[in-house]
């Protein structure tokens, strides 16, 4: 057993990260310390100064463990990777940063302006990330119109290539018709990303100018084009106010709570304009005014630490403890100085009590959408409860947090590449990171009834091994269908020794949710939904998200399988050899008419050889 006072005693008077554990091994908080003996023998001598949540944490501590190292720099890039990694529970964590969108330049011969949830290492240029995903959407509509930028994801445009509906109605220039190079799409990205950069000034000054140019050479259909670019530019940015008068770049960080959660608001400040003002939630517990500061450093660790972006200066109203060793943390990020200020007087002065006064009226606003959403919570869980009632379920009554639902539905095309898939709400929120993907190999085409037993009993069996990402069970499983369906879910729970209620959710005749059903005593019920309206549109949002779902991951299998059964098929020709025909000829019935009828040209790819070409006569007919 781990002797905590013993432990003590041997803990080395250096720089380090300590990791406190509880009695089941979990880390429950991460923290760096200049010298680790004095740092973590505080948490465990009385003290009347320790607050809530320190104590709570004390008292789950069951051992400790920690790393040294050379210095307090290297401490605390240690403690922001393990925080990262294990999210203990009693750090201040940045709400997870992958559920953030950003705006993505991609990196291909045509780049598009798209949104994306997954920063990768791909060529591309990444802009954010931004809380608002719908603003986001609105930006990159708006970018792609202004500029007509390409938005399929084609890359090759072979003879005959047909133009989609956005180049008949002027919103794509039209790269797919080989009228438009290179050098011209990339001056019209360029307008695009110089936008993205805050660089507005240039972008409304050039499309001004090319609009009155085209108006007085009488080519008037330009001339209207280059004014709906301004006014889209325009659009885009009548929210930026001037405020500086010099070419300033900085992020203004305030922390504010509304109802039981603590806010970082984030206003942006680029070429002197405030350009943006962003909303980032944290997770925690029984926040103090001290823990305001805490906050904020853990947010400007988190946040900027995995940043596309770190401006020069980051205003605070009150400076962090901390703030040198920050200051030299980031300027190591971003490979220049990044200062940490609160200014006292002057421009910068009067800008932050100008988003202070904005805070504060932001506040009651997201009081309000709390108090809201906290009063659908609670709806919802009540609606919830008297289901599990009905149903004779009294075992899992939850005043005090959100049920767990997971919903099942079966996707095939006459009987080929039968999927199953799982997702899953906690409340009224899709738990992304859980839903799960099955591809069904032992049911018999068209079985319906199979292919879920098949589904459910992978499911089950994972859980039953082990298998952490399989490990919570829900409070009741929804099943896309009927009676059918609900009867085979039974089966394989009762058979793997669980106990979770099963519900099917059943459409009338318009194909729209009309019920529950459930067996109760071995006889059928109904729960009507028509006349409880919350419990009516979260089990539609959750019919359409499984059956989405569902549709998504079997048209990606279909899709992989419908190239594989054309090429893959032909003796000789691999996942190389297919790629080069299918950029070269850009669809299976190009390569067959080809093959037929100027098989010369098939020689002509460089991965290709006369015995390759004779096979795919063979398989052609040709």
């Amino acid at each position: 057993m781990f002797d905590i006072k013993e432990n003590l005693k041997k803990l080395p008077a250096c720089p380090g990260v300590y990791m406190h554990k509880d009695a089941l091994g979990n880390i429950i908080y991460v923290g760096k310390a200049v010298n680790l003996k004095n740092r973590v023998s505080q948490y465990f001598q009385k003290s009347r100064d320790m607050g809530p949540k320190v104590r709570s944490m004390v008292s789950n501590i069951a051992e400790f463990e920690y790393i040294t190292v050379a210095g307090e720099m290297e401490a605390l890039i240690l403690e922001c990777n393990l925080i990262k990694k294990y999210r203990p529970k009693y750090n201040i964590l940045l709400r997870d940063d992958k559920t953030y969108p950003y705006i993505k330049v991609t990196g291909e011969r045509y780049p598009r302006i798209i949104k994306t949830r997954n920063h990768e290492r791909d060529g591309g240029k990444y802009y954010g990330p931004y809380s608002d995903a719908g603003a986001v959407n609105r930006i990159t509509d708006l970018l792609n119109s202004a500029f007509a930028l390409k938005r399929c994801s084609a890359q090759s445009f072979p003879e005959g290539f047909r133009p989609c509906l956005n180049f008949h109605i002027g919103q794509c220039m039209g790269v797919c018709t080989g009228r438009v190079s290179e050098e011209e799409y990339g001056r019209a990205l360029e307008g695009a990303v110089d936008f993205l950069n805050g660089h507005t000034a240039a972008v409304t000054s050039e499309l001004k100018e090319k609009m009155n140019r085209a108006s007085e050479e009488l080519r008037y259909e330009d001339a209207a084009s280059y004014r709906d670019c301004l006014e889209a530019v325009k659009s885009l940015s009548e929210t930026q106010r001037v405020v500086l008068h010099h070419d300033d770049e900085g992020d203004i960080l305030i922390p504010a709570m509304a109802g039981e959660t603590m806010h970082i608001i984030m206003f942006s400040l680029r070429e002197g304009k405030l350009v943006g003002r962003e909303v980032f939630d944290l997770d925690g517990e029984d926040y103090g005014d001290e823990d305001r500061e805490e906050a904020l450093s853990a947010f400007i660790k988190q946040y900027y630490s995995s940043a596309l972006f770190i401006p020069r200066e980051i205003i605070l109203r009150r400076l962090p403890e901390d703030r040198e060793l920050l200051e030299k943390y980031l300027t190591e990020l971003a490979g220049r100085s990044v200062r940490i200020i609160r200014p006292e007087r002057g421009e910068k002065k009067a800008l932050l009590e100008l988003a202070s006064k904005d805070v504060v009226e932001m506040v009651k606003t997201l009081e309000e959408r709390a108090a809201a959403g906290a009063e659908r919570r609670r709806g919802l869980r009540e609606e919830i409860e008297r289901v599990l009632n009905s149903m004779g379920v009294t075992d899992r009554a939850s005043a005090d947090r959100d049920y767990r639902v997971e919903a099942y539905d079966i996707s095939n095309i006459n009987g080929v590449d039968t999927v199953g898939a799982m997702v899953v709400f906690d409340g009224l929120k899709p738990d992304r990171k859980s839903y799960r993907k099955f591809k069904v190999r032992n049911a018999a085409a068209r079985d319906d009834y199979g292919a879920m037993k098949e589904v459910l009993s992978r499911r089950f069996l994972r859980l039953l091994n082990g298998d952490d990402s399989f490990s919570q069970l829900p409070d009741m499983i929804l099943m896309d269908g009927g009676k059918g369906h609900v009867a085979v879910a039974l089966e394989v729970i009762e058979a793997s020794g669980l106990d979770v209620p099963v519900a099917g959710m059943v459409k009338d005749d318009r194909h729209r949710t009309r019920g529950l059903v459930y067996m109760k005593k071995g006889e059928w019920e109904e729960i009507p939904l028509r006349e409880k309206p919350l419990l009516f549109r979260y089990t539609g949002r959750i019919q359409e998200e499984v059956h989405r779902f569902a549709i998504e991951y079997h048209s990606s299998l279909r899709g992989k399988n419908a190239v594989k059964s054309a090429l893959d098929e032909i003796r000789g020709i691999g996942p190389v050899r297919r790629q080069a025909l299918l950029r070269k000829f850009g669809s299976i019935e190009e390569i067959r008419r080809v093959v037929k009828e100027e098989p010369e040209r098939i020689l002509e790819l460089p991965e290709m050889d006369s015995k390759a070409l004779e096979n795919m006569k063979i398989y052609f007919d040709a």
